[in-house]
């Protein structure tokens, strides 16, 4: 009797669901960036001033650039939107 109920149970939790059809996630980048901005503004503060304390010139540069670049990437507003949308364009997806 118990062996059935463990294989029923077992059996239905097995079984394909649909998603929640109320799921929400508009607003979910604008909370994520501003969540996650303060926090990767202190890093990128903390890790150009050990480089400039330690006079390491050119990983300081290295280090901004790179900053920058995943700042913009991040924080402009649909940027990755239309950049996976120019990528899946070029590779010939379409909405289906």
């Amino acid at each position: 009797m118990i062996l059935k109920t463990i294989l029923l149970s077992a059996i239905e939790l097995a079984q394909p669901t649909t998603p929640p059809a109320g799921v929400n996630t508009e607003g979910l980048a604008d909370f994520l960036r501003k969540f996650f901005a303060p926090l990767f503004l202190v890093v990128v503060s903390v890790v150009a001033l050990f480089f400039l304390f330690t006079r390491e010139i050119t990983r300081f540069v290295q280090f901004i650039i790179l900053a920058v670049a995943i700042g913009v990437i991040f924080y402009v507003p649909n940027i990755i939107e239309v950049t996976a949308k120019a990528i899946a364009g070029a590779l010939g997806i379409t909405r289906g």
